[in-house]
């Protein structure tokens, strides 16, 4: 039997229907005016430079540094509205060279036509340089009005010669009271948004929606969305709706990105600055958001050796024992041997002095290349090493007095003694300081006297 093709009801055929309403809500709600966007103030309030020159359709070349849903495309966008010229958008992950080169191709022949091409390329920083390159010629010419998004610090993933013809504008994440008025717009619109579906949802469960939205307008229309859905036609949105849409969410965490070296950076500055709850909470920000526990482990046992280094030697087998623990019990049990660990490096005494003494002595190394070791401290395992001096005048420090040999020499005498390791009065090199303190006073004296014996 044959089937008949399905109809609207009102004998209008299905493949007639207006697509704008398969749109995603997002897409739906993407603001057509600069009055319609929420948050980016610094940027976009009355009198800006930026807002007024959009305005006045003089508009320029540009990179738009920013999160996830803070409103990037959505600006290219408005560019290209307020200055009448054609939009096309490309991206970076799935287009290459072929296709930018035809792209820029269709944008000249358009420029000698008298029209401007505001080209949008999302994610430009997963361009290679050569790909980047491409856009050079055609920003000068004024070809095209380049508008680059990015969630990666330009600084460190475009080429210098496109960043010098484009000026960074950094947008901000959008905070939940801004991302709230953009809900509400949602809830009211009836051509764009839900005000057609009488739903019915309180402002502290909307409030949670765009809390949880993380600084996201997208991802919070979205959430919006799912769960209009799950009420259905005229129905209400409820506590329970709302915890079942908001029961995976994650937040904005990016591996291996800006984010991700930003989050590990302030991790690392609060174990040294001592400040174990601030610690605590970015490392708890870190395992939320996906980093490999393993990373976690290894750079907080960095830490030990290098801000808390001699001042509490137990905070390097802490940091041994805790990723061991880690790798034994797994996710999510041995994340609270990280957490303690944190709370620990951050808590006792610190001290980079032997992280510094490191340093020194690398630079020495450098510095004075390949000196000899002195002829006392060598090895004479042959006749003929000991006839050439090896080993001559090397003092068995358990036979001297207090069992050390003090004005025995050590360093290449092309160096003379030197000091790279200097304790700080915290913690248990306190103790090593004093030590050391005394030490040095004496075996630089009996160094003194030895050379006055030898000179006479």
């Amino acid at each position: 039997m044959s089937r008949s093709r399905p109809t609207r009801a009102d004998g209008g055929d299905l493949l007639q229907v207006d697509r704008s309403a398969m749109r995603p809500l997002a897409e739906r709600m993407r603001p057509a005016t600069l009055d319609e966007m929420v948050g980016q103030r610094r940027l976009l309030t009355e009198g800006t430079a930026l807002r007024t020159a959009v305005e006045a359709g003089k508009i320029h070349s540009m990179v738009l540094w920013g999160p996830p849903g803070c409103g990037k495309t959505t600006l290219a966008l408005l560019l290209a509205h307020y200055a009448d010229a054609e939009f096309k958008a490309i991206s970076a992950v799935l287009s290459g060279l072929p296709e930018v080169r035809q792209v820029l191709a269709e944008a000249a022949h358009r420029f000698d036509g008298g029209r401007r091409t505001v080209l949008f390329v999302d994610e430009v920083h997963r361009f290679n340089k050569s790909q980047q390159d491409a856009f050079l010629p055609h920003i000068e010419r004024g070809t095209i009005v380049f508008v680059g998004a990015t969630t990666e610090n330009p600084s460190f993933e475009l080429n210098s010669a496109l960043l010098s013809r484009c000026r960074v504008h950094v947008m901000e994440s959008v905070s939940p009271d801004d991302i709230l008025e953009s809900l509400h717009r949602a809830l009211a619109d009836v051509e764009r948004g839900l005000g057609d579906r009488g739903l019915r949802i309180a402002d502290d469960l909307l409030r949670l929606i765009a809390v949880a939205a993380d600084g996201d307008v997208r991802r919070a229309l979205t959430l919006l969305e799912i769960a209009a859905e799950l009420a259905g036609e005229g129905g209400e949105v409820t506590g329970s709706t709302i915890e079942q849409v908001l029961a995976d969410r994650t937040r904005r965490f990016d591996k291996g990105g800006e984010q991700f070296y930003d989050q590990i950076s302030a991790l690392h500055k609060c174990v040294r600055s001592s400040n174990p709850d601030a610690a605590l909470y970015w490392l708890t920000r870190m395992l939320d958001g996906g980093c490999d526990p393993g990373y976690l482990a290894r750079r907080m046992t960095r830490m030990a050796v290098e801000d808390v280094g001699l001042a509490d030697p137990r905070a390097l087998q802490m940091s041994i024992d805790a990723w061991d623990t880690f790798d034994r019990l797994g996710s999510p049990e041995g994340e609270l041997a990280l957490a303690q660990l944190v709370i620990y490096l951050a808590s006792t005494a610190k001290s980079n002095a032997g992280y510094m003494a490191f340093n020194q002595a690398k630079r020495d190394v450098r510095e004075y290349g390949t000196q000899d070791v002195p002829m006392h401290f060598r090895n004479a395992p042959t006749k003929l090493m000991k006839e050439l001096g090896y080993g001559t005048g090397y003092q068995y420090d358990h036979d001297a007095e207090g069992g050390i040999a003090l004005d025995q020499t050590a360093f290449p005498d092309a160096m003379g003694e030197r000091i790279y390791y200097q304790p700080v009065a915290r913690g248990m090199e306190i103790k090593l300081k004093d030590k050391l303190d005394a030490l040095r006073a004496a075996r630089a004296e009996a160094i003194r006297k030895a050379r006055e014996v030898g000179g006479d």
